[in-house]
């Protein structure tokens, strides 16, 4: 259940766009809109634009728009029922109580129940880590170089040796045993009862990204297997949709994330001042989390440790990022293992030096690939280059596989005599025969699929629904050839018909109509619809632009519609009979169609 729309309605007008987005984003106004550097993508020239009259934003670089919700979603990874209540705090305003179904609150409940129980968790393990007991853990910690402060910052802490402790300590709390075995801490059998799954280790509590923690991931004193203990996965806590540090990284705002391996990883490079470092949790990069990523940042460092196993995770975690729409460079450590032992024997100003010589992801693979090869022989010299030809198709975009052509061919032609003719012919040949590398390229899923190219149909809709929220005035002209239902597109049809809605009521108001999508996907894309650009100087121009537009969209309608006419409705024929004439009609008297964008 959520708040009423009168409700949402009246949170979103009491936080004036302008005022809540300046809050995270320096704006400079221009005309009757401001400009900004975008937080969403990492740009230098400002495409974000901010309009009071609509009370929306649009990124005309990475097309993130919406309206005040939008921008807290995306912004704070808040939920849009988070997001009502963040601004209804910051206006001043009381919400009412929902009333929710029992099934529901018990849900509800249960998870808040084992949030309190980790947090509980968490500072019975950072009070452990300063008692006697826990002194070795502590000087394993130090003698790490972390300081009193890290250890403070990422609320380290220590599981003592008998495996009774917490569990003794959370029954003090009245919590019940149904409950402590749904929260991962601890374990179950026959003979032992229920014991703590943490005992003797270093503690790292592992936080969400709006800092509450969700598991915990330990480190064994002494030789006891495993090394690294994880959480197993409960209601609140998902490995493959959780990064470890990302709820500081988040804040940096920097233009990249770092993605290293390990818990110390993450830790000593923020002690370093390197607050821009992630790690996944005790498991490889999955899409969740690139997906997580691609929130935060358009671009991603690959600091896996330089043995074999962490160059084969940088070639894991290269295509999953590229899937999300996220750049990735790898970055070398040699000679040292892992980010800790380089900082510690160069110092962070190498190390910052280091990461600005990252090498570009897919020539990376590259390089790899070519230490796969004899490359003294020529037949390893051409089974290399069939590598590189079979890569080099996994990339979709012409000026893009181009580009990296010429790219290879500049690294190895002097040594090997290779030229861009001979590689794009192989790739060619290989694009021919229908090469297995073609095969194996990844399925996108829908939410990660690239959009088509926009046909020009969707083109005029788009641009049609942004001149009608732009210049309300219009409406009445246009409302006498259009109906919501010549949108054939569902998304921009729905959008008309609440835009339709909403000029009977008397009011023409988009921000109000984002309010209806709660998912800030679907925000952006309708936010999109509202922002189409076309360039007119003329009053002669803008009168052709319109009745362009207007002519494409009815015949996208016409077209629509006898493309579902079923062949046995004889009053569907009459209505598509109808229609053409009057598409004919329109066509005939489009040089009359004057409209004022005023």
């Amino acid at each position: 259940m959520r708040y009423s729309d009168d409700i949402i309605e009246d949170v979103r007008m009491k936080n004036d766009i302008v005022d809540v987005i300046s809050q995270y984003v320096k704006l400079t106004r221009k005309g009757s809109s401001y400009f900004g550097l975008c937080p969403f993508h990492n740009e230098k020239t400002p495409s974000f634009s901010v309009t009071p009259s609509k009370q929306m934003y649009y990124c005309f670089g990475c097309g993130a728009g919406g309206n005040v919700y939008t921008f807290i979603m995306e912004y704070e990874n808040l939920s849009f029922g988070e997001a009502v209540k963040h601004l209804a705090d910051r206006a001043g305003v009381e919400l009412p109580k929902i009333e929710y179904s029992r099934e529901a609150r018990e849900k509800a409940e249960r998870r808040a129940a084992l949030l309190e129980i980790n947090k509980q968790a968490a500072q019975y393990f950072y009070y452990q880590l300063r008692r006697e007991n826990g002194a070795r853990a502590y000087q394993y910690l130090t003698d790490r170089g972390l300081s009193n402060e890290t250890i403070r910052k990422f609320g380290l802490g220590y599981s003592d040796k008998y495996s009774d402790d917490l569990y003794k300590y959370l029954k003090g709390k009245n919590y019940s045993d149904d409950l402590l075995r749904e929260s991962g801490l601890f374990n179950v059998d026959e003979r032992h009862g229920m014991y703590d799954k943490f005992w003797n280790r270093v503690i790292f509590p592992i936080m969400d990204v709006n800092n509450r923690v969700i598991g915990f991931g330990g480190r064994v004193m002494g030789d006891a297997k495993p090394k690294y203990l994880n959480s197993p996965e409960t209601k609140i806590f998902d490995k493959s949709r959780n990064l470890y540090g990302l709820n500081i990284a988040r804040t940096t705002r920097k233009n990249y994330l770092i993605l290293c391996e390990g818990y110390m990883d993450v830790i000593s490079m923020h002690q370093a001042g390197f607050t821009n470092a992630v790690a996944s949790l005790g498991t490889a990069l999955t899409s969740g989390h690139a997906s997580l990523l691609k929130r935060y940042t358009q671009e991603v460092l690959l600091l896996y440790d330089s043995d074999e196993a962490g160059i084969r995770a940088a070639l894991r975690a290269i295509p999953i990022l590229r899937e999300a729409g996220v750049n990735s460079r790898v970055v070398s450590l040699k000679p040292y293992k892992d980010p800790d032992e380089f900082i510690k024997n160069l110092g962070a100003e190498a190390f910052e030096e280091r990461l600005g010589q990252a090498m570009d992801s897919f020539m990376f693979r590259v390089s790899i690939a070519e230490g796969e090869f004899p490359m003294e022989e020529p037949q390893g010299q051409n089974r290399f280059f069939e590598r590189c030809a079979q890569m080099l198709l996994e990339l979709n975009d012409e000026l893009e596989r181009n580009l990296y052509i010429e790219a290879i061919v500049k690294k190895y032609r002097g040594r090997y005599g290779i030229s861009s003719e001979d590689l794009r012919k192989r790739v060619n040949t290989l694009a021919i025969k229908g090469t297995p590398a073609e095969q194996r390229i990844q399925p996108k899923s829908s939410g990660e699929m690239k959009k088509k190219k926009e046909s020009a149909g969707e083109k005029a809709q788009k641009l049609m629904l942004t001149w009608l929220v732009t210049y309300p005035g219009i409406f009445d002209t246009v409302e006498k050839y259009l109906s919501p239902s010549d949108f054939v597109v569902p998304l921009y049809r729905q959008v008309a018909e609440m835009l339709y809605e909403q000029k009977a009521n008397g009011e023409v108001n988009p921000a109000r109509l984002l309010n209806a999508f709660s998912d800030s996907e679907e925000q952006r894309e309708v936010a999109s619809l509202f922002n189409a650009t076309i360039h007119l100087e003329s009053e002669q121009e803008q009168n052709r632009a319109f009745a362009d537009t207007l002519l494409r969209i009815k015949e996208e309608s016409l077209a629509e519609r006898n493309r579902t006419w079923d062949p046995t409705d004889m009053n569907g024929l009459q209505e598509l009979v109808k229609a053409k004439k009057e598409l004919e009609e329109l066509g005939r008297k489009r040089q009359q169609l004057h409209i004022s964008f005023e």
